[in-house]
C-alpha cells in the first residue's frame, strides 16, 4: 500500500478525523491529492490549442455534432466516448421524477436553503481559496446565477438525459474545474505542500454531499415538507449530477449515510475557514439582492439583514461567527420564516405556484443569448481572461 500524502493544512485536522472513522478520513486525505484522473491529461494534452479552437471541439462532442466532432483532437473525442457519454450501472432516470416535481414545487425555498445554507456551508473548506486566487469572488453575482441555472436545468424533467442541458451544465461545470485546476497547478499562486491539489476530487465529494443532503436537510428546516420517495430521488439527481461532474465514485455518496458521513469527517479533516472562506460567504450573502434585481436600497438592506439571520440559524452560530457574519440573533427566525411561508401557501394552488416558480428561476439564472457557452478560463486570474 503506498504512503498517503497529507497536505501539511490538512495535518492537525486529519488527526482528529482518523480517531472519528480512520476509513473515510484515510480516503478523503487521499482525494485532497487528487483531480480528476480522466479529464486533467486530456486538459494538459491540449492546453496549447488556441482557446477559441479548443471551444469548438468542445461544444461539438457536447452537443454530438458528428461532423464537426470529427476535427476535433482524437482524446477529446475518447474522452466522451469511453467516459463522458458512459452511463453508470446504479443509473435508472426513473427514480429522478419524484424529486423533479417536488424540486420545483418548493424551489423558491430551496433556493433559500441553497444559497444561504448550502453554498456557504460550502465555502468553510480551502475550496474557496481556488475562487479567492482567480478572483472569481469578485464576480460573485454570475457565479450564483450560474449555479441558479445548472440547479434549475438538473431538476427540469429528463433534465440529465445525455440531449438536454441538465447533463450538458453538469458536464461543463467539469471542463471548467479542470481548465481552473490545470491554470492553479501551473502558476506560482498554488501550494501544492500545503493545499493539495486545486479543486480537488476530495472538495468536490463534499460538496455534492452539501448540495444534496444538506440542501435536503436545510430546505426541511425553512418549511419544505417531502415524502421519503421525493428525499430519496432529489439524492439521486444530485448524485448522476456529481458523476456527470468527474466525481470519482470512490468519494461520490451512494447513500445518504455515506453523503453525511463524508460531509462530516471532511469537514473535521479541512482546516479553520481563512479570509478567503470569510470573504466568500458575506460577498454570496451581499450579492443576493443584486442577484433577485432588487433596487430599492431599503429593499437590500433589508434582504441581506434576513440573509445573514437564515444563514446563521441554518449553518450554526459557531460558523457564523467564523465568517465574520454581523451579530445578532437567529432565535424564532426559522420558525417566523416557515409561518409565513405557510402563510403564502394556503393561497397558492399546486399548478400556480409551479408557474410562478419556475418564471422566478429564470429569473435568477444566467440565460444567454447565445445559448449555453462551453468557453472556459485561459488565465489563472479571472480579470485577465478571455470572456468565459
Amino acid at each position: 500500500m503506498s504512503t498517503l500524502i497529507v497536505p501539511t493544512a490538512y495535518i492537525d485536522g486529519y488527526t482528529i478525523a482518523r480517531e472519528r472513522n480512520e476509513k473515510v478520513a484515510d480516503r478523503y486525505i487521499e482525494h485532497t491529492t487528487l483531480g480528476d484522473p480522466d479529464l486533467d491529461p486530456v486538459i494538459e494534452e491540449l492546453s496549447s490549442l488556441p482557446p477559441n479552437k479548443f471551444h469548438q471541439h468542445l461544444r461539438a462532442c457536447v452537443l454530438q455534432d458528428e461532423t464537426k466532432m470529427r476535427k476535433a483532437p482524437q482524446s477529446l473525442r475518447e474522452f466522451f466516448e469511453n467516459v463522458a457519454n458512459v452511463e453508470p450501472r446504479w443509473l435508472n432516470h426513473r427514480n429522478f421524477i419524484p424529486g423533479e416535481s417536488a424540486f420545483y414545487k418548493n424551489v423558491d425555498l430551496m433556493l433559500v436553503a441553497f444559497v444561504t445554507g448550502v453554498l456557504v456551508e460550502g465555502f468553510a473548506t480551502l475550496i474557496s481559496k481556488s475562487f479567492n486566487i482567480t478572483k472569481r469572488v469578485e464576480h460573485t453575482e454570475r457565479r450564483l446565477m450560474q449555479n441558479n441555472r445548472q440547479l434549475m436545468e438538473i431538476f427540469y424533467p429528463r433534465g440529465l438525459e445525455r440531449a438536454n442541458d441538465g447533463w450538458k451544465t453538469s458536464a461543463r461545470v467539469r471542463f471548467v474545474h479542470a481548465q481552473i485546476r490545470y491554470l492553479l497547478s501551473n502558476s506560482d499562486y498554488w501550494d501544492h505542500d500545503a493545499w493539495g491539489t486545486p479543486l480537488s476530487a476530495a472538495h468536490l465529494g463534499y460538496a455534492i454531499c452539501t448540495f444534496s443532503q444538506n440542501l435536503l436537510e436545510f430546505s426541511q428546516k425553512i418549511g419544505v415538507k417531502l415524502t421519503r420517495e421525493e428525499h430519496q430521488s432529489i439524492l439521486d439527481v444530485w448524485r448522476y449530477s456529481g458523476y456527470v461532474m468527474g466525481i470519482p465514485e470512490s468519494i461520490l455518496y451512494s447513500t445518504e449515510e455515506t453523503a453525511k458521513e463524508i460531509r462530516k469527517i471532511g469537514f473535521i479533516c479541512e482546516p479553520e475557514p481563512t479570509i478567503d472562506s470569510v470573504e466568500m460567504a458575506n460577498n454570496l450573502i451581499n450579492s443576493i439582492p443584486t442577484v433577485a434585481g432588487i433596487t430599492d436600497p431599503k429593499e437590500q438592506e433589508d434582504t441581506i439583514r434576513l440573509a445573514y439571520r437564515l444563514s446563521r440559524a441554518l449553518i450554526g452560530n459557531q460558523l457564523a461567527n467564523k465568517f465574520n457574519y454581523p451579530r445578532s440573533s437567529s432565535f424564532l427566525t426559522l420558525l417566523f420564516f416557515r409561518l409565513e411561508q405557510k402563510y403564502k401557501r394556503i393561497f397558492s394552488r399546486d399548478v400556480s405556484l409551479r408557474s410562478k416558480n419556475f418564471r422566478k428561476m429564470i429569473e435568477l439564472s444566467v440565460y444567454d443569448q447565445k445559448g449555453l457557452s462551453y468557453k472556459l478560463p485561459d488565465h489563472v486570474l479571472h480579470r485577465k481572461s478571455s470572456e468565459w
